[in-house]
């Protein structure tokens, strides 16, 4: 295929920096040619600021389009199994964003139902591993491929790394990641209904996700087989409950959250013995904090994706640098700050997209696929119910 046809689902952040990427695309004529989100003009506005012809009301209108051969789901989590497998019944290839799916309730509950605070972990893994077995066999039989959006695979300084690794550093130890900063840009972060779980899942997902791609990678390249996820042990808070933060007269972080956990830390074991420890949260302020260090046997490696010292601006008042673009999430424009020459560049967004216009276009698997997705949301689950119940979870891999 010489010409890719994109649908977009959704018309808000991640679609509009997705958006851009498929139009940096080298080699291949890939082209986002439909829009369809919710309210029509969120959709119709996206269209018209992006040169997007055509616009339609729903997935399932779209689908029927025979212009198009890849939808980017870049919607929130609670439908992304549903129209994954709508888009595999109608032939379409799948961009699907981070991540793959999550526990999201059941038929009888309301948006807002507090389901985080009255559901069973264990429940909610079972549920999850079993709405992945049905979206797999749905996948494989409509012979579709599904690309999972996890740009922390294609971060230059990530792909660095894994090349370092292949090349020598001897054996991978442990590894240590994070992903922080003070929420999150989806007002339907606040339930778990909507967005199946809290930092663990909405924010971790990209640091185990990190890791994992980092052993899969050392095991094929050691031995021809990928090095997956053993057991977790886990901690999860909400800490923007403190009696004494809530106290406060001024407060800088703004989570919000209904009933969703605002950090989470995993310390995940390997098949082969090797470890990592991974956090996330919505309580640092700063901006983005991106990170992972690796530790081998025989090197180091240190891989600083958000905040990187490229370029650092000093302001003594907000409106210094006028309306440029600094970094994302930051808390303040003045004083000092890494302004970053091209976010999305170091955060692997450009990468991402134009490894899946390629993976469709000559019939290869991507970086990033269903092994990668399927596996970080056993373990955020595992690390669930390993926090609920306080003790080590098996990863369950099947």
């Amino acid at each position: 295929m010489d010409q890719i046809r994109i649908g977009m689902v959704g018309a808000g952040f991640a679609a509009a920096f997705h958006t851009e990427a498929f139009g940096r695309v080298c080699g291949i004529d890939a082209r986002v040619v439909a829009v369809t989100s919710q309210r029509e003009q969120s959709r119709t506005q996206f269209a018209q600021r992006h040169g997007i012809l055509a616009t339609y009301e729903d997935l399932t209108e779209m689908l029927a389009s025979e212009d198009i051969d890849l939808v980017d789901l870049c919607v929130p989590t609670y439908v992304h199994a549903e129209y994954i497998v709508q888009a595999a019944q109608a032939g379409k290839h799948v961009i699907v964003e981070k991540p793959l799916t999550g526990y999201t309730g059941e038929l009888g509950q309301g948006e807002t139902d507090l389901i985080g605070d009255t559901v069973a972990r264990s429940h909610m893994m079972d549920w999850v591993l079993d709405q992945c077995r049905y979206v797999q066999a749905e996948v494989q039989h409509a012979g579709i491929r599904v690309m999972y959006a996890e740009n922390w695979v294609y971060a230059p300084a990530l792909q660095k790394a894994r090349r370092l690794i292949e090349a020598g550093a001897g054996t991978i130890m442990r590894m240590v990641a994070e992903e922080s900063h003070s929420g999150s840009h989806a007002s339907y972060a606040r339930y778990w209904r909507l967005a199946g779980g809290g930092s663990l899942l909405r924010t971790g997902s990209h640091p185990v996700g990190g890791v994992l791609y980092l052993k899969q990678a050392e095991g094929l390249a050691r031995d021809g087989a990928p090095i997956r996820p053993h057991a977790v042990m886990a901690e999860t808070a909400r800490l923007m409950e403190m009696e004494r933060f809530q106290a406060e007269d001024e407060r800088y972080l703004t989570g919000d959250l209904a009933d969703c956990e605002d950090f989470g830390s995993i310390l995940i074991t390997f098949e082969d013995g090797s470890v990592a420890q991974v956090t996330s949260s919505d309580v640092v302020l700063g901006g983005i904090y991106n990170y992972v260090q690796i530790f081998g046997s025989q090197g180091r490696i240190e891989c600083n994706m958000n905040p990187n010292n490229q370029c650092v601006v000093y302001g003594p008042d907000e409106g210094a640098f006028g309306d440029e673009y600094l970094a994302e999430k930051l808390s303040t424009r003045a004083g000092w700050n890494f302004a970053s020459p091209d976010e999305h560049w170091a955060s692997g967004y450009y990468q991402e997209i134009q490894d899946f216009v390629e993976c469709v276009a000559h019939d290869r698997e991507p970086l990033s696929g269903w092994t990668l997705a399927r596996d970080v949301v056993a373990v955020i689950y595992a690390a669930y119910v390993s926090a609920e119940e306080g003790r080590r979870v098996v990863v369950p891999l099947e």
